[in-house]
């Protein structure tokens, strides 16, 4: 059973069908990057018939999210209640009695979106939500209740890890990915959209693999037109997104805003003495739990360092449209994006994202290289010592005691490794081997957008390459 409207999410759907055909009980925790897609999944998936469906009011009141509650209540069951819910038990047993009456053949479906924002202050709705799971749905076989949300660090540690009356209550839980390069290519030509894969990549770079934002793109446009359309124009979909989409995740939204800002102005990312000292926020709890929101979020990706310490971890920002905001429209140098990409600043721009690019597509660049099925780990790493040091774009530390370092370049042609470039990359490679101590071999990677042009440098140095069509591969 998979819904043909539905663009990838192939193992999301596999699972949402296995919990259908479960012999008990099930209680699904969905969560996610806002605008990643999780209502239109579910609701696609179960062709929006649900035995009952409620979404949460952003915002609102305990007395106006009751009044939700109770008028989709009597909507959507024959039940009629002369007065409102007093409480969220009360609401809760109201949906009890409902269920209990219904005659269906397979699974009771309950959906509840937007799941953080029903948790308003001081009220009952968590412990509403305990008793209805653990009195009535456990001790039956034929409830599947799903719970989804898009404050991702709310939903693990309020119930999925809950310590409270939900603790291992949670009988299976699902993150919703951004999509891949090929999924974001299916997407853009399920609605006509015909763009060649270099601009496709351009798009991603702005927006990433979000789907909200992929709907945008209008069919008949260049990626240059629609960056400009969406990002620009006075009355674009994303020109105001960034506030936004901060505001409805974070209540204070300031101190995320504020230390996504310190991330961004390292390109290969900060520890976190150095988000110290740039966001001002001191270390402890505060900081601690903003770095874990974010990360859950799927705004910034931490990166263990080779020697496992944690102060050398690196936070980068991986969250494509916030690093464009950053970069291009907080402090606009011009609204004309055309104009834009003449100067340097997109240049070095487009090189450094591309390189996100191949960190968040590491299972397509490992099926190239033939190596999929070697359990590895990956980062981009930097490292100095007396005065020596290096970046490296990807590093692929692999358990067959290789590792496989990566350089990533976005070009419009073949690329051409020239004397001095090379030099350079040996002098990076010889860097690495010294600051890392490794014994493992270490292999050169190149991944570019067209390829290598081959000559002796390349030759000599590069050992497999990458190109952009490998990373549109679907896994």
């Amino acid at each position: 059973m998979r819904n043909k409207h539905l663009i990838g999410r192939r193992a999301p759907q596999d699972r949402l069908r296995k919990l259908l055909e479960s012999k008990k009980s099930e209680f699904l925790a969905v969560y996610g990057r806002r605008r990643v897609g999780k209502t239109f999944l579910i609701k696609e998936f179960f062709e929006y018939q649900f035995d009952f469906f409620i979404s949460g009011l952003a915002n609102a009141t305990t007395e106006q999210q009751l009044f939700n509650f109770d008028s989709e209540m009597n909507r959507q069951s024959p039940l009629f209640f002369d007065k409102p819910s007093a409480n969220w038990l009360e609401a809760f047993q109201r949906m009890r009695s409902y269920l209990e009456d219904k005659k269906k053949d397979g699974k009771l479906v309950i959906f509840i979106d937007e799941l953080p924002w029903m948790q308003t202050h001081g009220s009952d709705f968590l412990i509403a939500l305990e008793h209805f799971w653990n009195a009535w749905a456990t001790h039956r076989q034929d409830v599947l209740l799903i719970v989804c949300g898009s404050a991702a660090s709310w939903m693990l540690t309020e119930v999925i890890n809950s310590t409270g009356g939900l603790h291992n209550r949670v009988t299976a839980q699902m993150k919703i990915e951004p999509f891949t390069l090929s999924e974001a290519e299916e997407l853009l030509q399920s609605n006509n959209c015909q763009l060649d894969r270099y601009q496709i990549t351009q798009l991603y770079m702005c927006m990433g693999g979000i789907p909200y934002y992929l709907s945008a793109v209008e069919p008949g446009k260049s990626a240059a037109q629609t960056i400009q359309s969406l990002f620009f124009e006075k009355n674009g979909l994303l020109r105001n997104e960034f506030h936004n989409l901060y505001r409805a995740l974070f209540k204070r939204h300031e101190v995320y805003e504020n230390v996504v800002e310190a991330i961004s102005s390292k390109t290969y990312g900060m520890s976190r003495s150095e988000i110290i000292k740039v966001s001002g926020i001191q270390s402890g709890g505060t900081l601690s739990k903003v770095l874990e929101d974010l990360e859950e979020s799927g705004f910034i990706t931490s990166y263990p360092s080779l020697d496992r310490k944690q102060k050398n971890t690196l936070y980068r920002l991986s969250d494509y449209f916030t690093a464009f905001y950053f970069r291009f429209l907080q402090r606009p140098q011009s609204t004309d994006w055309l104009q834009l990409i003449d100067q340097p600043s997109h240049r070095a721009w487009q090189g450094f994202t591309f390189e996100q690019v191949c960190l968040d597509h590491v299972p397509q660049i490992k099926k190239a290289l033939g190596i999929s099925g070697i359990q590895a780990e990956h980062a981009a790493w930097r490292g100095t010592m007396e005065g020596k040091g290096a970046q490296i774009d990807l590093l692929i530390d692999r358990r067959d005691h290789v590792i496989t370092v990566c350089e990533c370049k976005y070009h419009l042609d073949t690329f051409t490794i020239t004397k001095e470039y090379a030099d350079q990359l040996r002098a990076k490679i010889s860097t690495f081997k010294e600051i890392s101590k490794t014994r493992k071999a270490v292999h050169f990677t190149f991944v570019s957008t067209y390829g290598l042009h081959r000559n002796t440098y390349s030759n000599l140095l590069v050992q497999s390459e990458v190109t952009m069509d490998d990373l549109f591969v679907g896994i």
